[in-house]
């Protein structure tokens, strides 16, 4: 009975810890307004440190806007966590539909090449994300539906 209570702590812990993901957000020029969903505006003046929770599936939207600049809309690149899916498997299915994808570690907003570079590691080179019409005009209804409820 106490092995069952202890696996069962064990695996709740794991489970809750594995329920957010931080990233460095920076951009290739100061003074960008990024938004993410609807948790409000961050100015970038230098790297940020920002928490988002992990999902399954859902998206985090983005507006990058600098004064002076045609705004950049998109979704923000996830990445697929096998490590939580074995986890999920072994110790609770149901997190299956809430942890699978998290976000990178590293992030960079370049408005000018309208792109969001990303990396898992700080050693590693970019990767490019390019948002596609489709998901530009998704982040601008939604933005502009967040504007009308405000």
């Amino acid at each position: 009975m106490k092995n069952k209570i202890s696996l069962v702590a064990v695996g709740a812990i794991f489970a809750l810890s594995g329920c957010t993901a931080s990233s460095v957000i920076q951009s290739n020029e100061s003074g960008v307004n990024l938004t993410v969903n609807d948790q409000g505006s961050m100015l970038i003046e230098e790297p940020v440190s920002k928490t988002y929770s992990t999902t399954s599936f859902g998206q985090y939207k983005f507006k990058a806007a600098k004064e002076g600049k045609e705004p950049m809309y998109g979704l923000i690149p996830l990445k697929f966590n096998g490590g939580y899916l074995a986890a999920d498997i072994l110790f609770f299915a149901p997190a299956m539909f809430f942890n699978l994808r998290e976000v990178y570690p590293f992030y960079e907003f370049d408005l000018d090449a309208g792109v969001v570079k990303y990396k898992k590691n700080e050693e590693d080179e970019w990767l490019t994300y390019t948002p596609t019409e489709a998901e530009v005009q998704h982040a601008k209804d939604y933005f502009m539906k967040q504007t009308a409820a405000q």
